[in-house]
């Protein structure tokens, strides 16, 4: 499948095409990587990570959470 790269402010752009995209199992923000092999270009796709709340808090102990930080006095709008 043909395809040009066009202009996209100070950069390079190249469309993928729907077709491809799907078959990629990518999509709109999808995190890829770039690999120049050569004068090669491959698109590779990373899988997303997911953290749910409660995975991330159980890595916090008695042993690892710290206390209360000053930050001076309350001003503006905050107060």
């Amino acid at each position: 499948m043909k395809s040009r790269v066009k202009k996209w402010g100070n950069s390079l752009a190249l469309r993928i095409p729907k077709p491809v995209a799907v078959q990629m199992g990518v999509g709109d923000d999808s995190p890829v990587v770039l690999v120049l092999r050569g004068r090669e270009l491959a698109l590779v796709p990373l899988e997303r990570i997911h953290f749910r709340l409660s995975d991330l808090l159980s890595g916090v102990s008695k042993r690892n959470l710290h206390g209360r930080i000053s930050i001076g006095t309350s001003g503006g709008g905050e107060a």
